[in-house]
């Protein structure tokens, strides 16, 4: 019998040349569910066939249609359902590590909370150590423990709730899983954050390059995410979007503005910008490790995140085929 019990399991992994990674994700994955479909986006490598060899039913998405992750994650829980009916399913990426005690745990309180939908616990980054960027990510996955409004690509999910709001948004490219947890709540399920270790994660992210197309990413979801739901009492979005256009956008304009029409002294106001990294470390704590650098890349982010505002905006006026914005 499997670490799940006597519950009915199912994992979809979603994925593309993930290399070792995906053998990595794989094997922890059919060590504790039963029954697994790896989702596959265009591989060229050797991950279809591994995913065979590991012993998971494999999809194959039709890239003539435009790939999105909501996409592969519905498609990978329909080839699940058709092997038999499931009370859960895990969601996880293919560049992840499943913790060998996660999925007992998670669905023994989905077992035990009737309202909740989602459970997710602390995604961690494999190699924290590796660059800036990669710290950063693990400390962005450590969320306050306790009821939730989102979760992220890694999770164990109710199917019963997932069928009643219609499963993930299939035309997001970014931040379709707090998308989709609007709904649920709007239907009255909740989302939970244990205390509990999920997943390790390989970000691979070492250059600047990366790390300013994953913030893209995230501005264009925070502005997505406001034009679907913005509206009261939600308001998914707009803090995100509004936060970024002030000091990407907005602070700029202002004190090129003064610059130009009133006095070029108005350029002093860029200390603003070191002041905040500064007001950051002391909210961190000024004797943290990484606390500099990670004050100094919330401030910078706000820049790339109001260029996937405008990004995302584009869109809007002159409508073409989306294209994901992907860091690795």
């Amino acid at each position: 019998m499997s670490a799940t019990g006597d519950r009915r399991i199912g994992a979809v992994l979603i994925g593309r040349n993930e290399g070792e990674r995906l053998v990595r994700c794989l094997d922890s994955v059919l060590g504790q569910i039963d029954r697994a479909v790896y989702v596959d986006s265009g591989s060229t490598d050797d991950s279809v066939a591994a995913a065979r060899r590991a012993g998971a039913q494999v999809a194959e998405l039709d890239m003539s249609v435009p790939f999105t992750a909501a996409r592969a994650r519905n498609a990978g829980l329909e080839a699940l359902l058709t092997q038999g009916p499931l009370d859960y399913v895990q969601f996880v990426d293919g560049d992840c590590e499943l913790r060998a005690d996660w999925t007992g745990q998670a669905a023994a309180f989905l077992e035990a909370t009737p309202k909740a939908a989602v459970a997710c616990g602390r995604r961690r980054e494999r190699f924290p150590e590796a660059s800036i960027y990669n710290a950063m990510c693990d400390r962005e996955w450590d969320t306050p423990i306790g009821q939730a409004k989102a979760c992220g690509g890694d999770a164990l999910m109710r199917v019963s709730a997932l069928h009643e709001v219609g499963g993930f948004d299939p035309g997001l490219i970014a931040g379709e899983e707090p998308e989709l947890c609007v709904r649920l709540r709007r239907a009255g399920w909740q989302v939970w954050r244990l205390d509990a270790e999920m997943t390790l994660h390989d970000a691979a992210m070492t250059r600047f390059g990366q790390w300013w197309k994953r913030a893209r990413r995230g501005g264009h979801a925070a502005a997505e995410g406001m034009a679907m739901h913005g509206a009261a009492p939600e308001y998914h979005g707009v803090a995100a979007s509004l936060r970024a256009l002030a000091w990407g956008l907005a602070l700029p304009l202002a004190i090129l503005g003064l610059a130009v029409f009133a006095t070029p002294w108005a350029l002093a106001l860029v200390l603003v910008y070191p002041l905040q990294v500064l007001r950051l470390v002391r909210r961190e704590g000024m004797g943290q490790p990484g606390a500099w650098t990670h004050s100094v890349l919330l401030t910078l982010i706000k820049f790339p995140e109001t260029v996937g505002i405008f990004e995302y905006a584009l869109g809007r006026l002159f409508p073409k085929p989306k294209r994901l914005i992907e860091y690795k």
